[in-house]
């Protein structure tokens, strides 16, 4: 083999390590192996608790109807918000603080980690987190990577940011065309126990339109079932998750 060959193979085999490290930890992406190695990252906390959380806002066109379901239902919830949704609305992110909700970061835009190069995600997140500040006063503390897709680029961001990342352990496919208030109901129950994270979302930004509307129904049918369960349902302030050593074998690999 010539030198030049040599060269070429051997840096193609930098190339491909490097992709494998950056991409490596996006197996947090996967429900059931996160849920065993990282339990707290998955959003499992208070046995007795519910942690119900919400992606993709602030959207004027149903976030508003969220708030007010929710106030009606004296529930607290997480609203997880995309910066430049917040851009549009900081009304609006102001309107979630103001209502006693916890706001959270879901990045700048809505793309997955492992798409874009580590400079990029930090970017994201910082621009992400700098928005919301803006529009609350004060800087997130949690940060869900969109589509659950966290790599090792994701986690050195949020450690020199200061913020915490969380994923879930249920979530409804409300973001579906056919989705209806029953189907994302009996997706969430089929994997929520005490002490799980709820996923769902208030927009449609990045769903089929209006698939919202499914959410929204499915609120009150959940929040009865966590009723009947004895589960106090609030936001992630509320839901004692802890950094401990399930964690740590993500973050170390995001060292630098």
């Amino acid at each position: 083999m010539s030198k030049l060959a040599t060269l070429a193979k051997y840096t193609a085999g930098l190339a491909a390590a490097g992709a494998v490290a950056h991409a490596a930890p996006s197996v947090t992406s996967l429900g059931p192996v996160r849920a065993t190695l990282w339990p707290r990252l998955t959003g499992i906390g208070d046995r007795g608790h519910v942690a119900l959380t919400f992606d993709d806002g602030p959207d004027p066109a149903s976030t508003p109807l969220f708030l007010a379901a929710l106030d009606e239902a004296g529930v607290k919830a997480t609203f997880f918000l995309l910066g430049e949704m917040v851009q549009k609305a900081p009304w609006l992110a102001r309107e979630i603080a103001d209502a006693g909700h916890e706001v959270a970061l879901h990045g700048w835009a809505h793309r997955a980690h492992v798409a874009v190069p580590p400079a990029q995600t930090f970017r994201d997140l910082r621009q992400g987190r700098d928005e919301v500040a803006s529009a609350i006063g004060r800087a997130p503390e949690w940060y869900r990577p969109p589509y659950g897709v966290a790599t090792a680029a994701t986690f050195s961001a949020c450690r020199k940011l200061g913020l915490r990342p969380v994923l879930w352990s249920a979530w409804g496919r409300d973001w579906t065309a056919k989705a209806t208030p029953e189907s994302v109901f009996q997706t969430v129950a089929k994997d929520l126990r005490g002490g799980g994270t709820v996923l769902l979302h208030d927009s449609d930004c990045t769903s089929k339109p209006e698939s919202w509307r499914a959410t929204l129904g499915a609120l009150p049918l959940l929040l009865a079932h966590c009723a009947e369960q004895g589960w106090r349902v609030g936001p992630l302030r509320e839901h004692r998750l802890t950094e401990d050593s399930a964690t740590r074998p993500s973050l170390a690999a995001a060292r630098d």
